[in-house]
């Protein structure tokens, strides 16, 4: 590997000289294989993908470059942090929204010790589920429970043929009717933050 300084790797990506792309995506394809080692999900194929994916990443992110670190170190990151999106994305990729939503209330979490705070509990989510069954939308419920199920928004986008600014107001209108839901049956924010310990 050419020894560069951060500055070389910046004028010189920026100029697409094709040594130096090259170079990029190998120093990528080293990182990524580090720290994707012993996930099952990161075959040489995820690799190879990532890698490119990465590497244009990259190249497009020249100029937020800020110099705070080694500029390879700086591109590891952020095709790590594409492998990692990646691999998020396609967790969520099989998993049936309606699926999802039609277990919601069957799913509740473990019950809490007895006690005032498990009572306290209980009614906070047997309001939730009422809001969410009554007061919502059926897209609003859709989004957010699949939200609350930890799917992440652009794969519920995806699911929905929405886009991501789309989702994002659906999910912030479906909290919002769920936070008036709540304050309807009078249980606040404080209840509600006081009943889970948050």
């Amino acid at each position: 590997m050419t020894a560069r300084t951060n500055e070389d790797w910046v004028r010189l990506l920026g100029g697409a000289d094709e040594a130096a792309v090259a170079e990029l995506r190998e120093v990528l394809s080293r990182g990524l294989r580090r720290a994707l080692a012993g996930r099952a999900a990161a075959d040489d194929g995820f690799i190879e993908d990532v890698t490119q994916d990465g590497v244009l990443k990259v190249l497009g992110g020249l100029a937020t470059f800020r110099g705070d670190s080694r500029f390879t170190t700086w591109a590891v990151t952020v095709a790590v942090r594409v492998a990692f999106t990646e691999l998020r994305r396609a967790r969520w990729r099989d998993v049936s929204l309606d699926r999802l939503v039609e277990d919601a209330p069957a799913r509740h979490p473990p019950a809490p010790p007895e006690g005032p705070s498990r009572d306290a509990r209980q009614a906070v989510l047997a309001a939730m589920h009422r809001v969410i069954g009554t007061a919502l939308t059926d897209r609003q419920r859709r989004a957010l429970v699949a939200e609350f199920k930890g799917m992440p928004q652009a794969e519920i986008a995806v699911q929905m043929g929405l886009t991501r600014n789309a989702i994002y107001k659906l999910t912030h209108d479906a909290r919002q009717g769920l936070k008036r839901g709540l304050e309807a049956a009078g249980i606040d924010g404080d209840e509600v933050r006081a009943a889970f310990d948050l």
